[in-house]
């Protein structure tokens, strides 16, 4: 895979947001249900995936930053990329493909001669006669690689507004024909990502994961505001004027609100804890009133006629 950076069109000093923003622009345009005769809009739209589940984990980030890892999560050779092959797969070259590599005796503070060791079968002695102990490295490359793991495998979860507010469990089917369950966590967004072990394709080493990324929704009237859920709601003028009890529509079904009388257009009332489940807790739920004024009707033009309000309601606007 190319670089991660420029795979999604981000500098390497972009921020999070940055990287959010570049990949659901590329995710939306090369997502497979809008590509379905387009192969290669697929294959860039896995890659595209791949790159900013590497720069949106900050460990894999910094490390890759540093060189330690390609843009594939596979370690980078301790000795460059002109030594034994470059680790591409080579035997005995420190690592295999999928990011399994050998294990070196002490982590990152592997001495000299471990490292050797790990990538010749032997320990370093003072020369090169082929003689353990006696001058030399051990004859061979006695250790293999281990067995590549499959590859991970990209999905995405369309999940209805109403569901992801209320965290409703999702189900995904995967490519093998299978179906899983998904519990959505809190704070879900479009772009969210979530992994699951051992769903991806199978391997020798093992099987890959899948990688599934959510897609919410867009509601018919409800818009979201961070944590907070927003609605324009419809009130009778005889509502607004003298006050009423009204049924209001909830991510989680409808209930009563109190609209206070002598309401204006552009009143917001707050419904406690009926937005989105976030990180620091439930967000709530904003109802702007819209005064509906019937047309058409005699009675109220009559009125409005024999009728005289003295009051500029423009007046904080300075005309």
């Amino acid at each position: 895979m190319a670089d991660p950076y420029a795979t999604l069109g981000v500098s390497r000093g972009a921020s999070e947001d940055e990287v959010k923003k570049a990949y659901r622009k590329l995710a939306k345009e090369l997502h497979p249900d809008r590509n379905k005769d387009n192969p290669k809009a697929a294959e860039r739209f896995s890659t595209v995936t791949q790159a900013y589940d590497l720069l949106m984990d900050k460990d894999k980030r910094a490390r890759f930053d540093r060189g330690e890892i390609d843009a594939e999560g596979n370690p980078t050779s301790p000795f460059g990329a002109g030594f034994g092959g470059g680790g591409g797969g080579h035997p005995g070259g420190g690592f295999r493909p999928g990011g399994a590599q050998f294990d070196f005796g002490g982590g990152g503070d592997a001495g000299f001669e471990d490292i050797l060791e790990g990538l010749f079968g032997g320990r370093a002695g003072g020369g090169f006669g082929g003689q353990q102990g006696g001058g030399g490295f051990s004859s061979g490359f006695g250790r293999r690689p281990p067995p590549a793991k499959g590859a991970n495998v990209a999905y995405r979860l369309r999940v209805p507004f109403e569901d992801a507010a209320a965290l409703k469990p999702q189900r995904i089917q995967l490519r093998d024909g299978g179906t899983i369950d998904l519990k959505l966590p809190k704070g879900v967004e479009t772009g969210t990502q979530m992994r699951l072990a051992g769903k991806g394709d199978p391997g020798p080493g093992g099987t890959g994961d899948a990688i599934v990324t959510i897609e919410i929704e867009p509601h018919r009237f409800f818009t979201r505001d961070g944590d907070d859920v927003r609605l324009d709601l419809p009130v009778t003028l005889k509502e607004a004027v003298e006050g009423a009890g009204v049924r209001v529509p909830t991510p989680e079904g409808p209930v009563n609100l109190k609209v206070p009388a002598g309401s204006s257009s552009g009143k917001t009332l707050r419904l406690k804890g009926r937005g989105f489940h976030g990180k620091a807790g439930r967000g709530d739920q904003l109802v702007t009133l819209m005064i509906e004024i019937p047309a058409d009707d005699p009675r109220l033009a009559e009125f409005v006629a024999g009728w005289s309000d003295e009051g500029n309601p423009r007046a904080r606007l300075g005309v």
